[in-house]
């Protein structure tokens, strides 16, 4: 068994989650990690909130705050929305911790000792009106290299180029639509061209494995061809303070908020270490080269995974063109894969927060409850392709796949054991039709569980229903509600025994996509309803003093194991109640009604 690094991408704290981000980070990424501890791996899922950037200065500007109390806010409602969603980390923290703050000053300081954090002369945009700096994400024009009219300053999401603010062609500020002035200041820059090769090797061999997904490696490849040194500094009062003599005490001076941001996957594994009793506990999944890492996010976040992050980790070791030492971290593991998923849109445009087209997390959680969302983007998210959230579908989906097909399988079996035995009948003499179905289950352990450790979790989900298919029609096959006479007992057991095992067994084969209905299901089975861990949100002390703040953990060592488990005959069965809601069609009307705000 492997030791497994789930590495999460990390929210941004500028507000409530929608429908887009989750789908890209948070559903998948839990649907793996939960599947992998099934399978006996030891896996540490860490992620936490991205709290600095000129994004948040602005918005606290807005709401008239500091930049610390806005994400103070912003950190509990992410948190608690990602537990809500019962997504499994062993720690989701932040990065305004001063233990966040000392692993990512640690990154820099050795990257630079080692020579690859270069000081330039270069040209920073600024507001005319304010004298603020513009950061290059808030310059936005036509992109000199495709004609991409919506460029960004650092980057052009339409041919993936990194790009200066300088090169766009009619620049202008997407605060308040300022033609932006540029000054001359002086910043560290990661020596891209110095790693290039060493980036390029590890590529190689990334794509020799077959695992990546074809178009993050083709991205990544592409991205690669015209590396240039990038800036790791910024002109701003909000962040991380350069950890250099002459440049510690300016204030006006950070670390990039992408330099830091990455880091976390890091500084989350320290911080989890230090809170587990055992501070050198994360060297495990970073310094044991048999380790493996997987990093979940969408794809507009592939360049800082496939080139800044690893290029980050091998200056630190001192890998590149210019030699070096590693620092005391030691040599830090690359991504062994970066899975990321494309966008979602919702019907049909893309989310938006500021035009309000968008589908908040919170509002489908408290509406409809977890594991129906979990279940659309796990049948219909974007995994690699874009992929479009409607209402229709999301209310389709819930009533013919979850509430008549897997919901009903389960309240039948439960009924007819309740309403026959009271319990769970001991089995005669199997027939081949109760084997092939006990036999198509058990396949699934192997068929499901390979979909999931590839991240290929459309594959697996479809494989799960389709299963579940197969065990209803066995109830049309075998007719137990037809099953009555005295002399038919031994066969009527036989049937619904074969029924409560493979409903048994579909629900683990479930679990990893629908957690908080695999306890209900358990429940429905004379089980306790606590089969599966959940995440727990919690207060706690920082470590070096710092005020206290909410982290999502949880022990799940306590789980089930990924395989067929008996059902014990005799176990009590009551009487049902439904595993999921049917929705009214008058549903979709009346989301579309809130969205277009009429409702």
């Amino acid at each position: 068994m492997s030791t497994v690094l789930s590495a999460v991408a990390w929210p941004y704290a500028n507000g409530p989650r929608h429908l887009g981000h989750v789908a890209g980070f948070a559903v998948p990424s839990d649907v793996f990690s939960r599947y992998m501890r099934m399978a006996g791996h030891d896996v540490l899922m860490v992620s936490g909130s991205d709290e600095h950037g000129t994004p948040i200065l602005v918005l606290a500007d807005k709401q008239g705050v500091s930049a610390r109390e806005l994400v103070d806010v912003n950190h509990r409602i992410i948190a608690a929305e990602l537990a809500d969603l019962g997504c499994s980390y062993d720690l989701y923290t932040r990065t305004t911790t001063p233990n966040h703050y000392a692993v990512a000053q640690e990154l820099f300081a050795r990257d630079h000792a080692n020579g690859y954090m270069i000081e330039q002369t270069t040209r920073g945009a600024i507001s005319p009106s304010t004298g603020r700096t513009l950061p290059d994400r808030y310059i936005e024009g036509t992109c000199p290299i495709c004609g991409y009219g919506e460029a960004r300053g650092d980057q052009c999401d339409n041919c993936g180029n990194q790009l200066d603010p300088t090169e766009l062609i009619d620049p202008r500020s997407k605060i308040d639509g300022e033609v932006p002035a540029f000054i001359e200041t002086q910043h560290f820059f990661l020596d891209l061209p110095a790693l290039a090769e060493a980036i390029g090797e590890w590529l190689d061999g990334r794509e020799a494995s077959g695992l990546w997904r074809p178009n993050v490696i083709k991205f990544s490849r592409n991205i690669l061809d015209e590396v240039k040194p990038r800036a790791m500094t910024r002109d701003i009062d909000w962040g991380i303070p350069v950890p250099l003599d002459g440049w510690r005490d300016n204030p006006a001076k950070r670390l990039y908020v992408w330099f830091d941001a990455v880091i976390g996957y890091l500084s989350a594994a320290i911080e989890w270490a230090r809170r587990s009793g055992d501070p050198q506990a994360w060297r495990r999944w970073w310094n044991d080269p048999d380790a493996l890492s997987y990093y979940f996010q969408g794809k507009d976040n592939i360049t800082f995974h496939a080139q800044i992050w690893p290029a980050e980790l091998l200056a630190y070791a001192g890998r590149g063109a210019r030699g070096g030492t590693p620092g005391p971290y030691g040599v830090l593991n690359l991504p062994t894969e970066v899975v990321a998923s494309e966008y979602l849109t919702m019907e049909g445009k893309q989310f938006s927060s500021s035009r309000g087209h968008v589908i908040y997390v919170r509002d489908v959680l408290q509406r409809y409850g977890p594991d129906p969302l979990r279940y659309f983007i796990c049948a219909a998210g974007p995994e690699n392709q874009d992929a479009n959230f409607t209402w229709a579908e999301f209310v389709q989906r819930n009533n013919s796949e979850l509430v008549a097909g897997w919901g009903n399988l389960v309240n039948r079996t439960a009924s007819m054991i309740h309403k026959r035995f009271g319990a769970i009948p001991t089995p005669g003499p199997l027939e081949p039709v109760d084997e092939e179905l006990l036999a198509t289950v058990r396949a699934g352990f192997d068929s499901v569980g390979q979909a999931l450790a590839q991240q290929r979790f459309r594959g697996g989900i479809g494989e799960v229903m389709r299963i579940v298919g197969e065990a209803n029609a066995y109830v049309s096959k075998t007719e137990p509600f037809k099953l009555k006479a005295d002399s038919e007992q031994e066969r009527l057991g036989t049937v619904l025994h074969t029924l409560a095992q493979a409903v048994s067994d579909l629900n683990l084969l479930m679990s990893p996509f629908l957690p908080h209905s695999a306890n209900r299901v358990h429940a429905v089975l004379g089980g306790t309803g606590e089969l599966i861990p959940m995440p727990q949100l919690s207060d706690v002390e920082d470590l070096d003093g710092g005020p206290a703040y909410p982290v999502i953990t949880g022990d799940y060592s306590g789980g089930p194991r990924w395989q067929s488990t008996p059902v014990v005959p005799g176990t009590p069965i009551g009487p049902p109640t439904p595993v999921f809601t049917k929705l009214d069609p008058s549903v979709v009307d009346e989301e579309l009604a809130r969205m277009s705000g009429e409702g």
